[in-house]
């Protein structure tokens, strides 16, 4: 019987050895994974007989036992650690670029973007420059979801099918905009299972971070969430609406720095 449902995991940069990750601040390095830790979680994948897909294999609900496999940004690191891992264990995966940063330092370039692609991994969109879509307006949208598209079809000679929003931002006018920009799916930042029940323009995933415990691993695949992590979740979507994201974001780093913990 096919699965009802898939999770669809999200990860960030891979920390390698003698290699130092892009930015230091608290928000960023949470979710940060030693490529050491990645490796263990997909080869618990490959032994308990769970599949590895892109997005656009796993919207087909048709594959039994199965997660999809996400990263955002475009850090460089998708080819130099994740891809080997992936093709070694024969999974797939969707790669959520931000256009503008490719060629940066410590990001895909060109050439390594058309490498990811032509080793059959999907390329996505994760916005032109990052930003929070819930606070740039029409003509903003257009940029960060529409021309950032263009973008990277230009760069890898394909159609980019899939958009991830920047920090789980998210409204009813993103999806409009994805929607007429001819994305297939648009991934969020809620923890959910999705299924041919889901909103294919507001899709879940589970972010997997620095801390992730192989126990905990197998719960997010499986689904599960502890009860105190649910109202966390509610407790910080409050909490942006009241303050802000600028302000939250500032207020969580300072918070979490003070007590010597990386912030979600």
């Amino acid at each position: 019987m096919p699965q009802q449902s898939v999770v669809f995991l999200m990860y960030h940069e891979l920390e390698m050895p003698g290699r130092p990750l892009r930015h230091s601040h608290p928000g960023y390095v949470r979710y940060a994974l030693r490529t050491a830790d990645f490796e263990r979680q997909m080869e618990f994948l490959r032994k308990e007989g769970w599949s590895g897909l892109s997005v656009g294999q796993a919207i087909r609900f048709s594959h039994e036992k199965s997660v999809a496999i996400t990263f955002d940004d475009g850090s460089e690191t998708d080819l130099l650690c994740a891809a080997p891992v992936l093709r070694e264990l024969g999974f797939g995966a969707t790669f959520y670029v931000t256009s503008s940063w490719v060629g940066l330092p410590g990001y895909l370039n060109p050439a390594q973007l058309r490498e990811l692609s032509s080793l059959g991994f999907e390329i996505g969109c994760h916005s032109m420059s990052h930003a929070y879509l819930t606070d740039v307006d029409e003509n903003g949208l257009r940029r960060e979801i529409v021309e950032s598209k263009s973008a990277l079809e230009q760069i890898i000679g394909k159609p980019v099918e899939h958009f991830s929003c920047p920090g789980g931002r998210y409204d009813q006018r993103a999806a409009r905009m994805a929607e007429k920009a001819g994305y297939r799916t648009v991934s969020t930042s809620t923890f959910q299972a999705n299924s041919n029940a889901t909103d294919r323009l507001a899709l879940g995933r589970a972010a997997i971070l620095r801390s992730c415990s192989l126990s905990d691993f197998r719960r997010i695949c499986l689904g599960q969430r502890r009860w105190s992590s649910r109202v966390g979740l509610q407790l910080r979507k409050a909490s942006r609406r009241l303050l802000g994201n600028s302000v939250y974001d500032r207020l969580r780093d300072a918070l979490l720095s003070a007590r010597g913990e990386p912030a979600e």
